[in-house]
């Protein structure tokens, strides 16, 4: 079992930045893949990045490429999302997520584990 908790949302003025946590519990955090997605009002849930269980891969949506950075600590079981040059868009409940699925195999279809998401929202 894997239980993830999110913190570091807020309201933030466009082209700011933010950086999202998620602390996972669990000793086979180590062994994930991990991400995050997010969800805007009237919209479905979409990937946003994910990171395999070294750190040495990443995958980005194409929104977000050159714009936001995921990493993980696996001493401290935490993963991070770096958010820069926000944008009105980017507004949405930010999730993370965790699966013992390679990083290509991973989206909100086959993902067992999710945090309760927390609040980003940009203003124009």
């Amino acid at each position: 079992q894997v239980q993830l908790v999110e913190s570091g949302g807020g309201l933030v003025q466009a082209g700011g930045s933010l950086r999202l946590s998620c602390a996972a519990s669990g000793r086979t955090f180590s062994t994930y893949t991990m991400g995050w997605f997010r969800q805007a009002p009237g919209k479905e849930r979409e990937f946003v990045a994910a990171i395999n269980w070294s750190g040495g891969a990443t995958a980005y949506a194409d929104s977000v490429k050159g714009r936001f950075t995921i990493s993980r600590d696996n001493a401290k079981n935490t993963v991070y999302l770096q958010m820069n040059s926000l944008k009105p868009e980017d507004t949405a409940v930010y999730y993370c997520a965790a699966d013992s699925t390679s990083l290509g195999s991973f989206s909100r279809y086959n993902t067992n584990y999710w945090g309760q998401g927390t609040q980003v929202t940009v203003s124009s």
